[in-house]
């Protein structure tokens, strides 16, 4: 597409970054066997017997073991497809919107979007795992390196500024030495054969925990009974999204725009005592998606997302508005569902 005598070029990409994939197996999945040992799911409700149906199938007689073999080769398989259409289209640089969950952004400063135009970043994923091994076998002290652009994050902060939305940026971070966990397991994911993954990369975070930011500080407990502000509303990450397009199209990148977050999650998710996540909220959200009908994105009131526990969707609303401004819908869509494995995934390409 030729504007202002710039050609500016998008492919669209939807991920996730869920955190049970990094590790083996035998480990199990672990968010609910965790929050299964907390006094936040009612006692009632720790019970397998009372879960819904294809939630205890799912479950089976191992804690979830066996199904989430299946759940991580559907996943796997599909960054593969992404990493391959990636590599095929061969960017300038790689946009993620993904959420900060207490990582970079804390008590002395929560933006509602920022863009991240580091000249590189250092990180070590693997620390948060704890003592669980990963599963590529790798060291847990293991340092990756991501190539920044900092002349394209400019340009974008720029163009996002001229297209109305006020948008915060950083040179370096402020906390998290390196990148939130939305960011850095997504690298991960797009480098599963460990051939390296060398596109330079502008992480924009979004402040998609909003109410419960600094109140749950990132976690599954509650530190406060204030709730913070609120996150950027669905109709504002959808803007975002659309804005994002008419700046980069008058540019002279190629660019991938990519949204990294699963779904609703369980954890999040108060109507379903915490257990398991709300798959028809989130129906509603794919059949939109897959019909290219993204004025149910835009419209999405913020109180259902939270109500939902789908607060990360904010941004694949970010990426659907993008979408919707380009005319595009998915050429490729993946969605591997889930009962006990926290939050379903989806992983979409629109070329």
């Amino acid at each position: 597409i030729m504007v202002g005598g710039f050609m500016g070029e998008i492919l669209g990409v939807g991920a996730t970054h869920y955190p049970p994939g990094l590790v083996p197996d035998e480990y199990k999945p672990w968010p609910l066997a965790r929050m299964l040992k907390t006094d936040r799911i009612p006692e009632n409700m720790k019970n397998p017997d009372n879960w819904p149906e294809p939630m205890r199938k799912e479950w089976g007689g191992d804690e979830g073991i066996t199904s989430h073999k299946s759940h991580r080769a559907q996943i796997f398989e599909g960054f593969r497809k992404i990493r391959a259409q990636i590599d095929s289209f061969n960017p300038d640089f790689v946009v993620i919107w993904g959420d900060d969950q207490y990582e970079n952004f804390r008590e002395d400063i929560i933006p509602p979007f920022c863009v991240l135009g580091y000249e590189s970043i250092d990180f070590q994923p693997f620390q948060r795992l704890g003592d669980r091994p990963n599963v590529w076998g790798e060291p847990s002290d293991k340092v990756f390196t991501a190539k920044g652009h900092q002349t394209g994050a400019r340009y974008l902060t720029r163009g996002l500024i001229e297209e109305g939305i006020d948008m915060a940026y950083a040179y370096k971070p402020l906390h998290e030495q390196g990148l939130g966990h939305a960011f850095a397991n997504t690298l991960l994911y797009l480098d599963l054969d460990r051939k390296g993954f060398d596109y330079p990369v502008i992480p924009m975070a979004v402040n998609c925990y909003g109410s419960n930011v600094i109140r749950m500080r990132g976690g599954q407990s509650v530190y406060s009974d204030e709730l913070d502000p609120p996150s950027p509303s669905p109709r504002r990450c959808f803007e975002v999204g659309q804005a994002t397009v008419r700046a980069l199209l008058n540019s002279p990148y190629r660019v991938v725009l990519m949204a990294s977050s699963s779904w609703s999650h369980a954890f999040l998710t108060e109507k379903n005592s915490w257990a398991y996540p709300d798959l028809e909220a989130d129906y509603i959200l794919l059949n939109a998606l897959k019909s290219g009908d993204y004025g149910v994105w835009r419209d999405r009131p913020l109180s259902l997302i939270e109500e939902s526990g789908q607060q990360e969707t904010l941004n694949w609303a970010c990426l659907i508005g993008a979408m919707e401004e380009l005319g595009a819908k998915p050429d490729y869509l993946e969605w591997a569902e889930t009962w006990t494995f926290n939050a379903p995934k989806c992983l979409a390409i629109f070329k």
